[in-house]
């Protein structure tokens, strides 16, 4: 029997396990996709309790809570944070095969120096050995960010925020680790949402632009995004239900715009045409920019309307959609690849269902933009499929169908500063999959070439590919 989460945690070869401690293990973190705070950052916070860590924004744990039948005060509502940490122990505890079991020790191990197990016998103790580190003078967020070994952190931001916590940061020497900004421009674009308008105008104004039309969006975008470029910005990212494509003509789209101005909220005909337009648009901006294009689908959010109108999104009730129309995705592409407007493109699907498609689609529209790493990329196993099956699915997935060297690795996708083992998770599960496929005789013995390739996954082609 193998012993739990000892230094050859996942490791079940000898080949994985001199990659993982010779080559992955020491990588800096290229952390390109989260959403932490960066005012959080700038301030160097201190947490009172280990709840406030762990389960104060959860909504991973908050869902294994619910599944285990723990009455929503102890989640979300006014138990104490003692209470809520005790349930959650007991939960976690028995959660046998769910990726926050591993990932909780991981953190207990690796910030907290716990090695034993979490369950509701320790809970009292975990409880009280964590709340004592917390108040310890080094344990601010900015120090678990660099014990993490974290060079870079882009953060998640709405065209309309002003960065002036990414300024801040920028001009404090004290800290090493670089923290930009990233593009979301979503509430610019979801056009059938009932706050468009309100949006709009709150853009308009932070732009200096008179929005009264299309052409006068894309002026402020553009604007925006200049700004943003000149804080650092590398990468957009964009949460789409799927990637449309529906072509109209400039006069169409017009025409969609002053409707919605005046009230009339599209139907999923003119929806579709706008948003294809819009992300037609910026794809060609960020070409001009040099920036990196993220586009997350696959998730059907905010299905249970009583909690949503309780507690809002982003709080535990989203899913998995259906797989995504790789048709329209493939023609997308192909629209901006046609007119040389085709960004580096990381797809993501939510559906591992999707994982050949996008391998299949990806392979269509690579070309030599950077040496040894691939142009438009399968992005990391996302939210629901970021655990062991997940990732060893999408990395043989990427392997059979496209280019696993040119890979750009993990993400962390938080809003916890203590998520960054699940780098350490992500690296360990490569190098056991690398492993293998090595002692199974399907790839020789060449140590040098197989350390390189886990090094390149673990940090190098992501630090080539967004040029950080």
């Amino acid at each position: 029997m193998k012993p739990f989460m000892d230094k050859d945690f996942l490791l079940n070869t000898e080949t994985s396990r001199i990659l993982y401690h010779d080559a992955a293990e020491t990588c800096p973190i290229i952390d390109y996709h989260c959403h932490l705070n960066p005012k959080e950052i700038h301030d160097n916070i201190h947490y009172d309790s280990i709840t406030q860590v762990w389960l104060g924004g959860d909504h991973y744990k908050w869902r294994l809570m619910r599944c285990a039948g723990v009455p929503e005060r102890f989640i979300t509502g006014d138990a104490s944070e003692h209470d809520k940490f005790i349930k959650w122990a007991s939960v976690v505890g028995r959660a046998i095969g769910n990726p926050l079991y591993h990932w909780s020790h991981l953190e207990l191990r690796r910030y907290f120096d716990y090695d034993g197990i979490l369950n509701s016998s320790t809970a009292e103790s975990v409880w009280e050995l964590c709340n004592k580190k917390l108040h310890q003078p080094d344990f601010g967020v900015r120090n678990l960010i660099q014990r993490s070994n974290v060079e870079t952190i882009c953060t998640t931001d709405d065209p309309v925020d002003s960065l002036e916590w990414h300024e801040k940061i920028s001009r404090d020497e004290s800290f090493s680790t670089k923290v930009l900004p990233a593009w979301r421009p979503d509430k610019a674009m979801n056009i059938e949402k009932n706050t468009w308008t309100d949006y709009i105008q709150m853009l308009s104004k932070v732009s200096g632009t008179r929005i009264e039309s299309f052409r006068d969006l894309k002026t402020a975008l553009s604007k925006r995004m200049d700004f943003f470029a000149s804080h650092g910005c590398k990468l957009s990212d964009h949460a789409l239900n799927y990637v449309m494509y529906a072509p109209a003509s400039d006069e169409d789209i017009e025409r969609i715009f002053s409707e919605r101005f005046a009230g009339k909220i599209p139907d999923a005909s003119d929806e579709a045409k706008f948003k294809t337009a819009f992300m037609l648009f910026v794809a060609g901006e960020y070409v001009r920019r040099g920036w990196v294009m993220q586009l997350h689908y696959g998730c059907r959010r905010d299905n249970n309307t009583p909690m949503f109108e309780k507690l809002g999104p982003d709080t535990g009730y989203d899913c998995v959609d259906n797989s995504a129309p790789s048709v329209q995705t493939a023609q997308f592409l192909g629209a901006l690849e046609a007119n040389h407007e085709l960004p580096k493109t990381i797809l993501y699907s939510l559906n591992g269902n999707d994982n050949s498609a996008i391998d299949t689609i990806c392979g269509c529209f690579q070309d030599d933009t950077i040496a040894g790493v691939s142009k438009v990329q399968h992005g990391s196993a996302w939210w629901f499929e970021d655990h062991f099956e997940g990732m060893t699915a999408h990395m043989k997935s990427l392997a059979s169908l496209g280019y696993v060297p040119g890979f750009i690795g993990m993400l962390t996708d938080s809003r916890s500063f203590l998520s960054y083992p699940r780098h350490e998770y992500f690296r360990r599960i490569i190098c056991r999959q690398l492993g293998e496929w090595v002692e199974d005789g399907f790839f020789p013995d060449d140590i040098d070439t197989l350390k390189d390739i886990a090094r390149s996954i673990s940090y190098g082609n992501a630090k080539k590919y967004f040029g950080f």
